[in-house]
């Protein structure tokens, strides 16, 4: 791994020697974006280090950052009070794309016992890798992210109000390198920036329409896998930035272009990480009973963990028939149609990609909501159903249709005795609001398409 990322004492070292004069301390918010301070580095290093605080509606807002009424943790009758920012000093990696800077991220407290809040994103993934935990086994995860790339920066794309944006390059460009080369710039930059950060980089490769990239990383176990998606976004949007450019991952930035998921692979281990539970010489394809319960309790749940893939209106924009992106949850080997499908099939790399995320998900939430599943899959000696093959997209079938609408799957989460029992009560009301209000402001925006279709034929 790049030297990027840091022990606290490699920070302290550095900041003494005048190569590092910023530290940022953040933390995911529900969004999954990074909220947090930036700090002068010697303060940080002489004790700032220990916590700092912020206002807890930062997790009680909406995408524009607007107070949201009717949260149980916080509003304006309890007085929008602090919580705690408790920098991890496990997760300081370098920023080369800035100055003399590094970033960490951080948990989220109560301000008055310090115990961890319970809705902050970080938090619920915590409590189901302690289920593991205690049941000695070790989850590995790895996260793709795919995403579009435009020639304008932020501010030229919000100015022109994000019409008429071009891409780099104007034809599909799915493993072409022709076409990638004029996304190079940038594509290069993140790359190399990524790695100067500590990030194991695999490789980028040009994905299913103009101006569409993928990127991918070494797998990682779930807390720092979700942890290194979160800080990967992130730095894809700065270093866009400093090139005068901008990207997107919206899940369907455009009704006629491929969407942008974030498939994530999943695979459980040995608590010491050594021994592959997923993996049985003899066993079907490779496969042990631990991982056939495992991969059926994603399929029993998969309708009500779905929020946790597709947490925005425009998520369930992505899943039409045809384009690369799910619309059945069944599970199937080597096919793309799929929701889920076998990957690595007898070797020890033998590991389940849910394809049903968006690249517009919370990694904390959507890990926590696969594992929870997963597990109780594990628990229950759930039985796997046989292997979905053929076009999982042929209506003629009768097949687990995944949830068509955040009204469909908001109803899914805020009855699901799963998740209630995973994450508790607290913690699915507050994301059941948290949708609900998605919902709700979109239901009454007036959109340029009913304009467009109305304005003269009504």
């Amino acid at each position: 791994m790049a030297n990027g990322h840091l022990t606290f004492d490699e920070l302290k070292s550095r900041v003494k020697a005048g190569e590092i004069d910023t530290v940022i301390a953040a933390f995911p918010d529900m969004q999954g974006r990074l909220m947090g301070k930036r700090f002068e580095a010697n303060f940080f290093v002489d004790g700032a280090y220990e916590e700092t605080h912020g206002c807890n509606y930062l997790l009680a807002v909406d995408v524009d950052m607007e107070p949201v009424p009717g949260y149980k943790a916080a509003s304006w009758e309890k007085g929008y009070g602090d919580f705690v920012i408790k920098p991890d000093l496990g997760t300081i990696r370098l920023c080369p794309w800035l100055p003399k800077t590094a970033l960490l991220l951080s948990d989220i407290l109560d301000h008055h016992d310090h115990s961890p809040v319970p809705h902050a994103p970080r938090n619920v993934l915590k409590r189901q890798i302690e289920r593991l935990t205690a049941q000695k086994m070790k989850a590995y995860f790895a996260s793709e992210l795919e995403f579009y790339v435009f020639d304008q920066s932020f501010k030229d794309a919000y100015n022109g109000g994000y019409r008429n944006l071009t891409t780099p390059s104007h034809l599909n460009e799915d493993y072409n390198i022709l076409q990638t080369s004029k996304d190079e710039n940038l594509m290069r930059a993140i790359r190399n920036g990524l790695y100067g950060a500590g990030i194991t980089v695999e490789n980028s490769k040009g994905e299913a329409w103009a101006g569409q990239e993928e990127i991918n990383v070494r797998y990682d176990s779930a807390l720092p896998m979700a942890d290194t998606h979160v800080f990967l976004k992130h730095a894809c949007k700065e270093i866009a930035q400093g090139l005068g450019q901008s990207l997107t991952f919206m899940a369907k930035p455009n009704y006629t272009w491929a969407g942008s998921s974030s498939h994530i692979h999943q695979s459980l281990w040995s608590a010491d990480g050594k021994t592959p539970l997923f993996f049985e010489k003899d066993g079907d394809h490779g496969m042990s009973q631990t991982m056939k319960h495992y991969m059926a309790g994603l399929l029993a749940h998969a309708d009500e963990i779905t929020y946790f893939l597709a947490p925005f209106i425009n998520s369930y924009k992505r899943y039409i028939a045809g384009t690369f992106a799910p619309t059945r949850a069944v599970w199937s080997f080597d096919n793309r149609t799929a929701g889920y499908r076998l990957c690595g099939a007898d070797s020890k790399a033998i590991r389940v990609e849910c394809r049903v995320g968006g690249s517009d998900l919370n990694p904390y939430l959507a890990f926590a909501a696969l594992l929870a599943a997963g597990l109780d899959g594990i628990e229950n000696k759930l039985a796997l159903e046989p292997a979905f093959s053929g076009d999982a997209y042929d209506k003629s079938k009768k097949l687990r249709e995944i949830p068509k609408t955040l009204r469909e799957a908001t109803e899914l989460l805020d009855n699901s005795k799963l998740l209630r029992k995973a994450f508790g009560d607290d913690v699915i009301d507050h994301y059941v609001h948290t949708a609900r209000w998605e919902q709700f402001e979109y239901d009454r925006r007036v959109t340029d398409w009913e304009i467009r279709r109305g304005f003269e034929q009504y």
